[in-house]
């Protein structure tokens, strides 16, 4: 992952504004960095997002493709995820740099969200055992300015929001199998529910305190992390430490709870601008990516 290299004056300013409850940036321990979020912004997908998180940037892509049933799981969809961490982001992940930390989100992102209290799966079944809808969830790291597991989070529920999946009328064919039939009319098509899909929250242990969406200067002093997912009941479905510190049990009761409130007052405001963009459908203006 992208890092920074801090003096000790550098890291003592940072802790002592910490403790005080007082940013680098302004915000309080709890704050997010302002936010901006595009859908529909990649024309050959089925749903897309960006999400730009102060200066990190996601885009997300969703490609929905027939597919036949996990054997375990014989009426229920699934999704495929593939992170990419562009050289762009930063130079750490030239070559080969960024295979580790490609690996690393992939692997969380699985956790999270591939599961049925996550995602419907179930509405991705077409007929059991047979056929079912298989999500392609592509991320792409833009720019790296640290917490990026919560800018993709939040940009694949976007993601999820805005895909339309083509209706499939199924017939019986003429040996007694079924068959389906993709509709043409590119209205024609269903939504994902995405009304229990986590966000994820990242709480930085820096000194005796945490913080929430650390940049790079924060990250860099930094003893340990907890990265959780919350859905917006406020349920922590996932939880996760990295880094190489420890944390003791009262602070990671602390953590958690900071989690649940923040993640569960970041989903009231996420879709309300989701279905806000959502009304205003061609008419919208692109200002951002490809706009």
């Amino acid at each position: 992952m992208a890092t920074v290299q801090l003096s000790e004056a550098e890291k003592v300013y940072v802790l002592h504004g910490i403790r005080d409850d007082l940013r680098v940036d302004g915000r309080s321990c709890e704050d997010y960095r302002h936010m901006e979020i595009e859908t529909d912004v990649v024309s050959n997908t089925d749903g897309s997002a960006k999400v730009t998180l102060g200066h990190t940037a996601v885009l997300v892509g969703v490609k929905a493709e027939l597919g036949k049933p996990r054997p375990a799981a014989p009426e229920e969809g699934y999704l495929e995820f593939f992170v990419d961490c562009s050289a762009n982001a930063t130079p750490e992940f030239e070559g080969r740099g960024g295979e580790e930390l490609g690996m690393e989100l992939t692997n969380t992102l699985y956790r999270v969200f591939n599961n049925k209290r996550s995602v419907d799966l179930g509405s991705l079944c077409i007929s059991p055992g047979e056929h079912c809808w298989l999500l392609y969830v592509d991320v792409l790291l833009l720019q790296c300015d640290g917490n990026l597991y919560d800018a993709i989070s939040i940009a694949i529920k976007a993601a999820l929001f805005n895909t339309k999946i083509p209706k499939v009328l199924i017939s019986e064919g003429e040996e007694g199998g079924t068959e389906i039939e993709l509709s043409d009319d590119p209205y024609d098509c269903v939504r994902l529910s995405v009304d229990n899909v986590p966000c994820i929250v990242t709480l930085c242990k820096v000194g005796h305190r945490h913080v929430v969406d650390a940049t790079l200067q924060e990250k860099a002093c930094t003893v340990a992390s907890l990265i959780m997912a919350v859905t917006p009941a406020g349920t922590c479905t996932c939880t996760r430490k990295v880094g190489r510190g420890s944390l003791d049990p009262e602070s990671i009761f602390e953590m958690t709870e900071a989690g649940k409130r923040v993640g569960k007052a970041l989903h009231g405001p996420l879709m309300s601008l989701l279905l806000q963009e959502e009304t205003l459908g061609k008419k919208r203006q692109k200002v951002g990516f490809l706009g």
